[in-house]
């Protein structure tokens, strides 16, 4: 499997982002979740892959042994915000996709398997 790239998508300005909350954001017609930890940006589909619904730019944002997450609003699944990966349920995980600030504007990449 591969990984396609697509361009850089300008989304916000930074200072719409409050830290430690998600905010959703429509990229080229995926939904994205996106998240401001202390100094760190993060991209996730918003869709939670366990309840099926478009929530997770509503999650709580918090850490798991020194690891930025996000825990569904649904069913309280934690996701690595780095990886995607679901830290309560092996094979599980939401896509991610990489995130930038630049000249104070948050853009995003989307990351699409192929």
């Amino acid at each position: 499997m591969t990984t396609m790239l697509l361009s850089w998508i300008p989304v916000c300005p930074l200072d719409r982002l409050e830290p430690d909350r998600g905010v959703a954001a429509l990229v080229d017609g995926v939904q994205v979740a996106l998240f401001r930890t202390a100094g760190e940006l993060f991209a996730v589909d918003n869709l939670d892959p366990v309840g099926g619904a478009y929530v997770l730019s509503r999650g709580i944002v918090g850490s798991r042994g020194g690891v930025p997450t996000v825990a569904s609003p649904l069913h309280k699944q934690v996701y690595d915000l780095r990886t995607g990966a679901c830290l309560d349920l092996p094979g599980v995980s939401v896509p991610r996709h990489d995130v930038r600030c630049r000249a104070g504007v948050v853009e995003v990449r989307l990351r699409q398997e192929g």
